[in-house]
């Protein structure tokens, strides 16, 4: 198979409109409503639910924020630094692709810390909502990252292997794909259960904790079919960067895990 698809969607001359911006349009619009359902579920429980929908859609806009500056910041400054020192303006291009999951994590946590802070809420109360939707944006992302072409995975001879145009004539991995299985699919399913079925939701922070547990583990596996930044190549000679900030997190989710079981 090989790939030809058009990674823009509409194209008016002076402004175009790409699969991937739409991938975060549409992420964030779907998490947002899933959101609001699960605050709507969780509103039913009487002396435990603090936070408001009214207080979700304020949130909303520091979360674009967050994911966007910390999505692009994350990518500068993990994969490319080198390249966008010298070339300043380059970083502000966002439609030319260079997003940073690791990034927009971080992005995103500091925006839920300051809205928790200004609104005087708990902050696990909305990270543990967002951990519960986010898998939606993440697995729209990834297929935003296959329709693009870009984070192509290793050569493959698989009878589903496919020819990326910008990664020279030979079969690889649909590593995007696996992704978006691993990563959207299989990660929403899983924190949804636990939140939901086995009720973790109620314990504040647990499903945070696992968020980034899960993510992690799922990331990695990913990473083996991926192929790595060429410009970085493998860490150590033997890990990605991905995996590395997949490590890091992981760990930081277990701590959470941790310090909850400790204070139960």
């Amino acid at each position: 198979m090989v790939h030809n698809f058009d990674p823009v969607f509409i194209d008016l001359g002076i402004f175009q409109i790409r699969w991937y911006s739409l991938a975060y349009i549409a992420g964030i619009a779907l998490g947002w409503l899933y959101a609001i359902k699960i605050i709507e579920k969780l509103s039913l429980k009487k002396n435990y639910f603090l936070v408001r929908r009214e207080q979700f859609d304020e949130l909303i806009t520091y979360l674009i924020i967050g994911i966007v500056l910390g999505g692009r910041l994350g990518y500068v400054i993990f994969y490319n630094f080198k390249y966008y020192s010298e070339n300043i303006i380059e970083i502000f291009k966002l439609w030319q692709g260079g997003m940073s999951f690791h990034g927009g994590l971080i992005g995103l946590i500091i925006a839920v810390y300051i809205y928790s802070k200004n609104s005087k809420t708990s902050f696990f109360k909305f990270a543990d909502i967002i951990s519960c939707v986010a898998p939606i944006g993440i697995f729209l992302g990834r297929i935003a990252n296959f329709i693009n072409g870009e984070l192509y995975g290793k050569v493959s001879t698989l009878p589903w292997a496919i020819i990326f145009p910008y990664a020279g004539n030979v079969a690889r991995h649909p590593s995007q794909i696996y992704e978006a299985i691993l990563e959207g699919f299989i990660l929403f399913i899983l924190l949804n259960y636990l939140a939901f079925k086995k009720n973790l939701i109620i314990k504040s922070g647990y499903i945070s904790g696992l968020f980034l547990i899960f993510y992690s583990i799922l990331r990695i596996i990913a990473e083996n079919f991926r192929e790595p930044d060429v410009h970085i190549g493998y860490l150590f000679n033997y890990i990605s960067m991905g995996t590395l900030l997949s490590l890091i997190i992981f760990f930081v989710g277990f701590i959470i895990i941790l310090l909850i079981k400790k204070n139960e």
